[in-house]
């Protein structure tokens, strides 16, 4: 599987192919798609480019986004978009439009709490496990664990050199991870070599502006189509 990563935390500063509003996500994502995505995550965003969880905000963009893709989309719970632990778990409880999986970082306070509240409402649990953080030895303690729908496994060393060293010691902190799905990333330099090694691995990854805003050229990337298009040269179908 490859998910594409439409935005993440990036604002108008990263340049005008960076979706923000609802409609530029929807047809960011379409487009996406029809280059050979096959999932969908996304940070929704207020109209002045900050991560929301607000039902609102929510609603809004994953009706704008699905009204263009007939695959899965997910959304961001980090704690950036609402630091407060116990407003994040009430934002999920009144979210109105509710995603197929939201991402929660296992590291943040409240994750435990958040993911609950997802489980609760039947939204699939991404959890977000991140190198350099206690994220794989709270998950590995996590009663939850086993209820995820994958792992995210999320490599913040950005080094071309080093990502996939860094990547293989997250993935053997992970473990067995409950036996669940494992979807491996990485993030600007060390997106694509973290790509890499998940297709040779058989892992499920992502690619989009989020993780990276350049091509393996070092080329700027033009839109989120052109980031999945090259990564399936990279990572073939099938995996």
């Amino acid at each position: 599987m490859v998910q594409v990563c439409l935005n993440g935390a990036r604002s108008a500063a990263d340049g005008a192919s960076v979706p923000l509003s609802p409609e530029a996500m929807a047809e960011s994502a379409a487009e996406a798609v029809a280059a050979g995505a096959t999932d969908v995550h996304v940070h929704p965003k207020t109209p002045c480019g900050r991560d929301s969880l607000s039902p609102r905000i929510v609603a809004a963009t994953l009706e704008a986004i699905r009204a263009r893709v007939p695959v899965p989309v997910g959304v961001t719970t980090g704690a950036w978009a609402e630091p407060d632990p116990a407003v994040r778990v009430s934002r999920v409880r009144s979210w109105t439009v509710l995603p197929d999986h939201a991402s929660v970082n296992w590291h943040e306070p409240g994750a435990e709490e958040v993911a609950s509240a997802l489980i609760d409402r039947g939204v699939g649990v991404e959890a977000g496990v991140w190198s350099g953080t206690d994220g794989a030895a709270r998950f590995a303690r996590s009663p939850l664990g086993p209820k995820v729908l994958r792992v995210l496994a999320e490599v913040t060393d950005t080094s071309p050199e080093t990502a996939e060293a860094s990547a293989r010691s997250l993935l053997a902190e992970l473990g067995s991870a409950f036996g669940r799905p494992v979807l491996l990333h990485g993030e600007d330099g060390g997106a694509w070599p973290v790509l890499r090694l998940a297709a040779r691995l058989g892992l499920s990854t992502r690619v989009g502006l989020e993780d990276t805003l350049l091509l393996p050229s070092g080329e700027r990337a033009s839109s989120n189509a052109q980031l999945v298009t090259q990564s399936l040269i990279e990572y073939p179908p099938g995996r």
